[in-house]
């Protein structure tokens, strides 16, 4: 089984990052392929930065389905392109917000996310409302660091979030946290030791799903909206991306 771990942003220490996370909990002989997408943002923290990553990580799902890769995550927490890969790609597709949360609401009946910049945080809730767990998460939560941030040595990031996680855990009658940014992936064991709840990193918990998925024989529906993108031209830089006819 080979899934392929997406990072929609070109940060490649941050890819390998994620990539580590993904392989630790992988079963054996399933092979996790972690890659960035050539083009795109350097870390994605509002909405036009989500819009620029969607061609680079449609293309590395393109390129995965010509590959006989079996499944796919969405490694950033916006889970941008989430639908348009799944129009593409044969496998599954999970996106690492959707399945944190679903983790979290199968092991604690709430949750608070604790992402990165403040201006992220009402990206998170509309997801929450897609995702349809508005009843289990307790609030949205920013540590309100940069998430390149994220892997400054000298930004004290872990102990950054792990205040913001107390103060959800004092404040907001949670029982467990999602970390809302694929970049705290190596934060997660050390953050759910000191906290004693448990810490869902999506990272994890979308290669978990995305490989029981594959092992059960389902894959992504090709009736109704998750069909085939309909072929036709595109024009001018895109040429290259229109949807052609299987």
């Amino acid at each position: 089984m080979r899934i392929k771990v997406i990072n929609p942003n070109t940060t490649w220490s941050m890819t390998e990052t994620i990539g580590a996370a993904a392989r630790r909990v992988a079963s054996p002989g399933v092979e996790i392929v972690a890659v960035s997408p050539k083009h795109g943002p350097a870390s994605i923290e509002c909405h036009y930065d989500e819009a620029m990553a969607c061609l680079g990580l449609l293309e590395e799902v393109r390129q995965g389905e010509a590959e006989g890769v079996d499944a796919y995550v969405i490694a950033c927490f916006g889970d941008p392109g989430l639908d348009a890969a799944r129009e593409v790609a044969r496998g599954p597709v999970i996106g690492i917000a959707e399945a944190a949360m679903r983790a979290a609401s199968y092991v604690a009946t709430g949750f608070s996310v604790v992402t990165t910049l403040q201006r992220t945080v009402v990206i998170a809730e509309h997801l929450v409302d897609k995702y349809g767990v508005r009843g289990h998460c307790r609030r949205v939560r920013a540590s309100d660091i940069a998430v390149l941030e994220l892997e400054n040595p000298q930004s004290n990031a872990y102990r950054t979030v792990l205040d913001e996680c107390r103060r959800a855990l004092a404040e907001d009658g949670s029982a467990a946290i999602v970390l809302g940014c694929a970049g705290m992936a190596d934060l997660c064991d050390r953050l759910g030791d000191a906290l004693g709840v448990p810490v869902i990193d999506g990272v994890v918990a979308a290669v978990a799903q995305a490989e029981a998925l594959v092992r059960a024989g389902i894959r992504t529906s090709k009736v109704g909206d998750y069909a085939r993108p309909m072929p036709k031209a595109y024009a001018g830089s895109l040429a290259a991306y229109a949807p052609t006819a299987d």
